[in-house]
């Protein structure tokens, strides 16, 4: 994709040669039920994805968040006071706008990720810090081995004054026992870092897409925009299930399907000018029925985590425009890796008028 900024240079975004490939289907007009290999299909077709999501409840190992932790299920229970936990951080974070002293500009995602991990996590002790560190993403293996290393002492808990919510909840559930400390400190890492690493993501995204924004395009619609272009959950798997084929002749009774929103929010029959950013398309859409639309997954089981991402994004957003920081003129290329989080790797934010301009 591309687009013109203000100088008049095109803006292109170079994605991993499987999405591109995916994208040029679409742009040429591919099918919206094909196969991948001989056990999975993918869907595009937005009233079919709608159905085969909503024919039965994602099984523990279809969640991102919540699967099973080195070899053991994760409560709903437990899934549900972790997040109450990382909620109340998050709102006492945004009782206050970001200080003057904060600058944004530099290298994003980088700089919004720290800056949340500082907002919400700061105070936390080193060690639990370190587990929402942007580096454990790559490769796999790190994480892991960060948990385990973090779980060789045992945790405090009294934790000390400031801590946030997630912190308290963590030292509470960890035991003397080494194998239930690993799991509540991978529960910490699996709950804090998709909320830093999704926010910075969804912000450099829609820098990336669209700055400098219209004086009078709402954050929101701004973020909503984003989300359609590059949707966090770009693809949904579900395992193979008898409920599929009932559905569509298409689907055998041992296929995998691939659910993808990223063609699904570019279908031309739902998006005019789909290609194109345009937040003011929001003005009349509603995003949590507008047909096709699944940014965080299906209605049936949306992911809680959206309630957190899209505040803290606005939330920097105020900032950033405040001090009219945008994607600097001479950056013209950016890349999107293939993973499971579609991000712009590194675009560096520049102030576009002077101090007091």
């Amino acid at each position: 994709m591309s687009r013109s900024d203000t100088a008049g240079r095109a803006r292109v975004t170079i994605f991993a040669p499987q999405i591109d490939e995916l994208l040029r289907d679409r742009r040429d007009g591919g099918a919206r039920v094909f196969r991948v290999d001989g056990d999975t299909v993918a869907v595009a077709d937005p009233q079919l994805i709608d159905k085969l999501l909503g024919s039965r409840p994602a099984h523990e190992f279809e969640r991102p968040t919540f699967k099973p932790l080195h070899g053991r299920s994760i409560e709903r229970s437990e899934a549900t006071e972790a997040l109450q936990a990382v909620s109340r951080d998050v709102r006492a974070a945004l009782r206050d706008p970001l200080p003057d002293s904060v600058d944004l500009s530099g290298s994003w995602p980088r700089v919004g990720h720290a800056r949340l991990r500082a907002l919400l996590f700061g105070a936390d002790p080193r060690r639990l810090r370190l587990l929402t560190h942007r580096r454990l993403e790559s490769p796999p293996a790190l994480v892991p081995a960060a948990v385990r290393t973090s779980a060789i002492f045992p945790v405090g808990r009294t934790p000390r004054a400031g801590v946030s919510h997630l912190a308290t909840l963590t030292a509470a559930s960890a035991a003397a026992d080494p194998a239930n400390r690993r799991h509540a400190l991978g529960l910490y890492r699996r709950v804090a870092a998709p909320v830093c690493l999704g926010a910075s993501a969804l912000v450099a995204n829609a820098l990336w897409l669209g700055s400098p924004f219209d004086a009078d395009a709402s954050n929101r619609h701004i973020l909503l925009e984003t989300l359609r272009l590059l949707p966090p959950s770009w693809n949904i798997m579900r395992v193979a299930s008898p409920e599929f084929p009932t559905l569509d002749r298409r689907i055998g009774p041992g296929d995998d399907v691939l659910v993808l929103p990223l063609l699904s929010h570019r279908d031309p029959e739902l998006w005019p000018a789909p290609a194109d950013f345009h937040p003011e398309r929001w003005h009349d859409l509603d995003p949590d029925n507008h047909p096709g639309y699944f940014p965080f997954g299906h209605a049936t089981e949306r992911c809680r985590g959206r309630h957190l991402i899209l505040p803290l994004a606005e939330h920097l957003l105020d900032r950033i425009r405040a001090d009219s920081l945008a994607v600097s003129p001479h950056q013209t290329t950016t890349t999107i890796p293939l993973g499971p989080l579609l991000t712009v790797t590194r675009i560096h934010i520049t102030r576009t008028r002077p101090i007091g301009g």
